[in-house]
């Protein structure tokens, strides 16, 4: 509902990947998979109507830097306890990258344009990867 409603009315929509449904944030890994991600999206759509293209669209990312994009998947999988998941999910969430500077930055120009997502938003704590992320995806 809340979706809608920020379609309809916001100029910019945060999409969050984690529940705070119950008042508590969770960590549920269905949040951040990416047929969750686009029924998100379309329930903004739905509320924006013609609007939609004009609406930023943002996500914190979750950034692994990797030269075993699958061997981190699986390690990620593993240290959160995402039961049910695999490799290739994990590797297809729209809010996590992982790999070399410059596949994720291919990651983020194409999801940029299967999601529409405008900007990255990164916490201030872990400023050194993004730092590179936008020198490399500069003028672009």
């Amino acid at each position: 509902k809340m979706l809608r409603i920020a379609g309809e009315h916001a100029d910019i929509v945060s999409l969050l990947t984690t529940s705070v449904a119950s008042g508590v944030v969770e960590n549920d890994p269905t949040e951040r998979l990416a047929s969750t991600v686009e029924t998100k999206l379309s329930w903004i759509r739905e509320g924006a109507g013609e609007r939609f293209p004009d609406i930023e669209l943002n996500i914190i990312p979750s950034i692994f830097e990797s030269t075993d994009p699958r061997g981190t998947a699986q390690a990620i999988i593993e240290d959160r306890n995402w039961r049910g998941l695999t490799v290739d999910d994990v590797l297809d969430m729209p809010s996590v990258f992982i790999g070399s500077l410059e596949e994720i930055t291919q990651s983020m120009r194409e999801r940029r344009e299967r999601f529409g997502f405008s900007y990255y938003v990164f916490s201030d704590r872990e400023l050194e990867m993004p730092t590179r992320i936008v020198s490399e995806l500069s003028g672009q």
